[in-house]
């Protein structure tokens, strides 16, 4: 996950052609899934997946083409220059990575190769480099088309703004894959807890949960997070880790396989046909579900775009983020008759009140002087009304604000059929060499 050390991420050179096309060898996830049957039926041509995380190296031969320009929140420059960290350029080419050399044979291939990759570079977790949060990047990412934002990151929590921003970004219909996190914890991050969103945890080869992966309710699926190899910032090397960061990307891959191919459909439709088409590996297919470790299963992306799903509710199994009110800015009036017990509506109540009681003293007087004909001051003692004998007026109450971080809960959502396992009980299938697709 961003924010922290790669889990067993390792740079090795890719000079050599017989290198090269050991990386390719090497991204056991596209045998798994099998990626050349799912690029006969999308490959995510048309859909721009932002990538918030390190910037994006954009010249890398396998990504050369497939990055927009972006921005960085580090510098205030752009988003596709190679940067310290590989982490953001590893991400993008697991989601649009689209190889090099001869037929781009060579190097890494993402599960959507013709995706493209707006890089939102954000500052590392403790930097100090700039003031802005995860609400800047995500406002950022909507406004600027993608329809698909990777959130392989963590920040410690989320602030009024950010829960505005993913409030924000769903209702743009923009579908937030986050990573929940390496720490092997029974519990969830702020953002990846929050509603609206996609948690993703990580599982290995036979489809069992990494032992580092964070878990909780709000899990909603799982990829493949170990052992895997992804391109470098560095042009010619490629790394190699562990995490639920590289699942995220495989989530946000598959999503923007179906964003291509279902354009039609929301949000939590696209997310629907992920979850009805998700597997769990053998001793989980009873599980309750979601199930705190796998969500409601391991990704399972030619069936997720190829089998019979109803397209379902608009917001499918995600709940709906929503925004926090803003309370008047401090220091204002405003603010001033609030703290002092008298906001706008308690001064309007002590104003029809004063008025309602002067009308009254008034009926009393003339009802007095016309019944005993004296000029004498009314009942009540000297003044009438606004003395120590005056009836009081309770000031109006202003209604609460919505209390920040009380959204409501994740609940369960219907759970899928039969779940589909991949290939041999408790094994990935064996998949001839993968293919990329040719490309004019």
């Amino acid at each position: 996950m961003s924010g922290a050390v790669v889990v067993g991420a390792l740079l090795f050179g890719a000079a050599p052609t017989a290198v090269a096309d050991q990386d390719r060898d090497d991204q056991w996830p596209l045998k798994a899934f099998d990626a050349t049957s799912i690029w006969k039926e999308s490959t995510g041509k048309g859909v721009t997946v932002a990538v918030i995380d390190d910037p994006v190296n954009g010249s890398h031969p396998d990504l050369t083409g497939n990055v927009l320009p972006g921005k960085s929140f580090i510098d205030g420059g752009l988003g596709d220059h190679k940067s310290s960290g590989d982490h953001g350029t590893g991400m993008a080419s697991l989601i649009a990575g689209h190889g090099h050399g001869s037929g781009n044979a060579d190097g890494v291939m993402g599960l959507a190769p013709e995706a493209r990759i707006l890089p939102v570079g954000r500052p590392q977790v403790g930097a100090g480099v700039d003031n802005s949060g995860p609400g800047e990047w995500i406002r950022y990412a909507v406004d600027h088309g993608a329809s698909v934002i990777n959130m392989s990151i963590g920040p410690s929590y989320l602030t009024e703004s950010d829960r505005n921003a993913l409030a924000y970004a769903a209702q743009k219909d923009v579908l937030m894959v986050v990573a929940s996190g390496n720490d092997g914890e029974g519990k969830l991050g702020d953002l990846a807890a929050s509603p609206g969103v996609v948690a993703v945890g990580a599982v290995d080869k036979t489809g069992q949960v990494w032992s580092k992966s964070n878990s909780g309710r709000q899990l909603m699926l799982s990829a493949p997070g170990v052992e895997i190899t992804s391109a470098s910032s560095r042009a010619g090397q490629y790394r190699l880790a562990n995490g639920t960061s590289d699942a995220t990307a495989y989530v946000s891959a598959a999503a923007a396989l179906l964003r291509s191919k279902f354009p039609d459909l929301s949000a939590g439709q696209i997310t629907n046909r992920l979850v009805k088409s998700a597997g769990l590996p053998p001793g989980e297919t009873g599980s309750a579900l979601p199930d705190p470790h796998y969500g409601y299963g391991f990704i399972q992306p030619l069936k997720a775009l190829t089998a019979d799903i109803p397209a379902g509710s608009k917001n499918g199994p995600l709940k709906t983020p929503k925004a926090e009110p803003t309370p008047p800015a401090s220091g204002d009036q405003a603010d001033e008759r609030v703290d002092d017990g008298l906001g706008a509506g308690a001064m309007v109540g002590i104003a029809v009140g004063v008025l309602a009681l002067a009308s009254i003293v008034v009926i009393v007087v003339v009802v007095s002087r016309k019944k005993d004909g004296r000029n004498g001051p009314p009942p009540g003692g000297p003044g009438g009304f606004g003395g120590s004998g005056g009836p009081g007026v309770a000031p109006q109450q202003p209604g609460p604000y919505h209390q920040a971080g009380s959204y409501p809960q994740q609940g369960v959502y219907q759970q899928p059929g039969t779940h589909q396992q991949y290939g041999a009980p408790g094994e990935y299938p064996a998949v001839p060499p993968v293919q990329p697709p040719g490309w004019q």
